[in-house]
């Protein structure tokens, strides 16, 4: 079986692309999590691990969408709060946020989210750029959106989500 390349605009995020086995179709494969009850995917390829509560120390005079960092088997890894980067409001309190792991220029980073649900695969002809009804701050880290029969999922550009320095003056 032959391995397929998903074309992307050069904005998107990397991404899995494999045949889909009954219609013949590329297919896209993502993580998918929930912001702030926003359904969001990122690329199966982008994410190291997943994890459940961690211990996260505070960096001082870190950006406040750096929440600390944490140690995973050995490594410090620095963990970014993804309300804070896309400037949604504080998680209630008994929300218990977990972890998406991506590794950006060798260095480990852990995205703190909502939940993480499940590993889902879409044709990649369902790929859509972002409408321009996605507020600004939403399509400045988005590489796009897969309308779902329920909802609309907001495909996250790890790169761009990991870019801290980029907006700051």
């Amino acid at each position: 079986m032959t391995q397929a390349v998903l074309e992307r605009p050069t904005h998107a995020a990397g991404g899995a692309a494999r045949p889909a086995e009954a219609a013949g179709e590329e297919e896209a494969v993502f993580v998918t999590l929930t912001l702030a009850d926003q359904l969001c995917g990122v690329p199966v390829l982008s994410v190291r691990d997943i994890l459940g509560q961690q211990s996260i120390t505070r960096i001082p005079l870190a950006p406040p969408e750096i929440a600390g960092s944490l140690n995973l088997r050995g490594r410090i890894v620095t963990a970014i709060d993804l309300r804070q980067r896309l400037r949604l409001p504080s998680a209630p309190p008994e929300t218990v946020p977990m972890s998406v792991v991506a590794e950006q220029r060798g260095e480990l980073y852990a995205l703190l989210v909502d939940q993480v649900s499940e590993v889902l695969s879409l044709p990649a002809s369902s790929f859509e750029r972002n409408p321009p009804t996605l507020p600004p701050v939403w399509a400045a880290h988005s590489a796009g959106i897969y309308r779902l029969k329920a909802r609309l999922m907001v495909v996250l550009d790890v790169a761009r989500l990991l870019a801290i320095t980029a907006d700051r003056p």
